[in-house]
């Protein structure tokens, strides 16, 4: 695969930049930063070309904003922060885009807001509004309502999810760190599903930030799984962005996959959160993966959770090992009643009938390793 092949391509751009990129090592503001990375995402722009930038900052711009003199770690302590830092973090970034003419959008978003479809739909066609308009979309988790039951966590998934919602071709995610990192202190590449990539994976993370290597790299699958080339590189390096652009060897790119998943198939795997988890057969396994049926009740050995109709679910093997997610016809404790047997019985056990399937084949997607198993 040829870098300079897949950012020749290039018509929608996401970038991510990290708290730790926007700081100092003080936690500071740093305005250089903001001012150099505006400026090249203006240049990105073009005719053919849009660009959505995700932006972390508010939480440590609210710390410095308030006074205190570390980050807290209280969730409404963290909504504080955050509520003092967006309005700064929007102004700086606004201020930052004057000298290009450009105008920002602010953009804040919870995971519920892509979680539910017909939401995730109007977010869509409000970013593709504002990008017609030349304006760039400033995304940002809302994290003044945030808790751990909406929250994405960080802004790395944050970002993946962005990527799919605008249909982009390129995600950076412009971070301290200047990609994987092996002995010979980077790995330039990584193939689609290639093994052994997360051995790299450190455990260390900014202190003005929520994520990580870690969370880098499942966003990196996540995109690339999409069909959507990701890049991990350093937003500290001079013209980093304007370089990845140029198709120069800078960071790590994840190179994206041929068989790419559909939109709403990526927002099943990736956006969704299972409720629960469906434990099936070798026979409904093989039947899945390999001759893309829909899962029926009778092979469905036993039931996890609690989960109620439309909920995603995780599906596993005899082993227990997950391998697809679904969307569920049946709630948990009607499963529980109708697993094991034949579809034509569902009537005559609940006294009503919502369709043969469990999980129907248009509302299932098979994880990447398992699709990657089933080919081999």
């Amino acid at each position: 695969m040829d870098r300079q092949k897949v950012m020749h391509g290039v018509r929608r751009l996401v970038v991510k930049v990290g708290s730790g990129v926007l700081t100092s090592e003080q936690g500071k503001i740093d305005r250089a930063v903001f001012d150099a990375i505006a400026e090249q995402c203006a240049s990105a722009l073009g005719p053919k070309r849009s660009l959505v930038l995700v932006s972390s900052g508010a939480i440590a711009l609210g710390v410095e904003q308030l006074k205190l003199a570390a980050r807290p770690k209280r969730m409404d302590a963290l909504q504080a922060c955050a509520a003092a830092g967006q309005g700064h973090l929007i102004r700086v970034w606004s201020e930052a885009f004057a000298p290009s003419g450009r105008v920002v959008a602010q953009v804040l978003l919870t995971h519920a807001d892509l979680a539910d479809r017909k939401r995730f739909l109007n977010a869509r066609r409000c970013l593709a509004e504002l990008t017609s308009c030349d304006a760039i979309p400033i995304i940002n988790e809302n994290d003044t309502v945030s808790v751990e039951e909406i929250a994405f966590g960080d802004n790395d998934a944050l970002s993946s999810q962005v990527a799919n919602l605008v249909g982009a071709d390129l995600l950076v995610m412009l971070s301290v760190a200047p990609g994987l990192l092996d002995r010979d202190r980077r790995v330039g590449e990584v193939l689609p599903q290639e093994p052994g990539v997360e051995r790299l994976i450190w455990e260390d993370k900014s202190p003005r930030g929520t994520g990580g290597m870690a969370t880098k790299v499942k966003a990196a699958r996540a995109a690339a799984s999409r069909g959507i080339a990701a890049v991990i590189a350093s937003g500290k390096m001079p013209n980093a962005l304007d370089r990845i652009l140029a198709g120069e060897d800078v960071g790590t790119i994840f190179f994206p996959v041929e068989d790419r998943l559909a939109s709403r198939a990526h927002w099943i795997a990736h956006t969704l959160r299972a409720k629960g988890t469906v434990v099936v057969d070798q026979g409904a396994v093989a039947a899945l993966v390999q001759r893309h049926r829909s899962l029926l009740p009778s092979g469905v050995t036993a039931v996890r959770g609690t989960f109620q109709q439309g909920d995603a679910v995780d599906l596993a093997g005899p082993e227990g090992a997950v391998f697809a997610r679904g969307l569920a016809t049946y709630s948990a404790s009607e499963l529980e009643s109708i697993r094991g047997r034949r579809a034509t019985e569902i009537l005559g056990i609940l006294g009503y009938h919502l369709g043969d399937e469990v999980v129907h084949k248009d509302d299932l997607v098979i994880l990447p390793e398992a699709r990657e198993a089933a080919r081999r």
